[in-house]
């Protein structure tokens, strides 16, 4: 019997090119920006370098730069100046994040812009919804929170974004944000759904960044328990339902297994949100001379589009465009 030798193919550049199976672009990639009304300047986010709070013009001047460079996408956090019970501001006309939509829409019109659609930004608790708390025992009321996210994605719509993601995680919101789109004439207007949002540890750095944690309690009664793949799969299957465009699973690379099943199961556009926790994990160990930043930065983010991803959400993303040029 003849000695089988996959090596062959593996011998030169040339060959490892053309029998490649995954490729990763500069159009894969989502870009955050945290825009807030509580600065004059921007200001870096200490537990993930790289990454600052920017006002609503530096906002524009970055996805403008972000754009020559080769993104296609940018995904807005907003930080309001002021924060009530009831995140008035989150649907506001001239919110923080309806200013950067239409600043940045003027100064890089071709740019996607994709904006979230959560309240725990504008909550003086930081909870992702209208909120009952009695110390630390919270109840987040889902009806009542639907009408707050349609009105807010709408307003957000109506500065501009293509794309409204909402992140919230609660019952039956994208249809509510479908119905509400669709009668204010935004037919268009494109939902990525948090469709499997995990109740994560990773995601302290982006608390901090956008000035969100809770003030009591937790987010394990409406995120996503780690432990259910099966779980995760329903929830998406609902958001299908209620007609999401885009699934979404966060975060990205403890849940490669459900990122993968999402897409085999659905065979709809699916992102990957490489989030706040891995990304500053890989900046530290870099810091400390443990890793390559560019080979591991690439590494990760073919591993999101080999489990299945069509965009990848995630704070490398201008280093990862300048590094797939060279």
């Amino acid at each position: 019997m003849l000695l089988k030798r996959p090596r062959r193919l593996r011998a030169l550049p040339g060959l490892r090119d053309l029998v490649r199976e995954t490729s990763l672009s500069c159009s894969d990639l989502v870009w955050p920006l945290f825009v807030s009304e509580r600065i004059t300047r921007r200001t870096p986010v200490v537990s993930m370098p790289g990454v600052e709070q920017l006002t609503v013009a530096e906002a524009a001047q970055e996805a403008t730069a972000a754009w020559g460079e080769g993104i296609q996408c940018v995904l807005l956090f907003g930080i309001p100046a002021e924060k009530d019970e009831h995140a008035s501001q989150a649907c506001a006309p001239n919110g923080i994040v309806q200013q950067a939509v239409r600043a940045i829409k003027k100064s890089a019109p071709q740019m996607i812009v994709m904006t979230d659609v959560c309240l725990c930004e504008y909550m003086i608790h930081g909870h992702c919804g209208i909120a009952r708390i009695d110390g630390e025992r919270v109840e987040v009321l889902n009806d009542p929170t639907l009408e707050l996210l349609a009105k807010t994605a709408v307003s957000h719509a109506a500065a501009g974004a293509d794309i409204v993601a909402p992140s919230d995680m609660m019952d039956g919101r994208v249809a509510a944000i479908r119905r509400a789109l669709d009668a204010a004439g935004f037919h268009n207007t494109a939902i990525c759904s948090y469709a499997a949002k995990f109740a994560s540890a990773f995601y302290g750095p982006f608390r901090a960044a956008a000035e969100s944690a809770p003030q009591a309690g937790d987010r394990r009664s409406y995120q996503l328990d780690p432990a259910n793949a099966l779980e995760a799969l329903r929830e998406a299957a609902l958001d299908v339902e209620e007609s999401a465009d885009m699934l979404l699973v966060k975060p990205g690379l403890p849940y490669l297994d459900i990122l993968w099943r999402v897409k085999e199961r659905f065979e709809m556009p699916t992102v990957a949100y490489h989030v706040s926790g891995e990304y500053a994990m890989l900046k530290a160990a870099v810091a400390n001379g443990w890793l390559d930043e560019r080979a591991v930065t690439l590494e990760t983010l073919l591993a999101f589009k080999r489990a299945g991803a069509d965009l990848i959400i995630t704070y490398a993303a201008r280093d990862a465009a300048r590094w797939l040029k060279l």
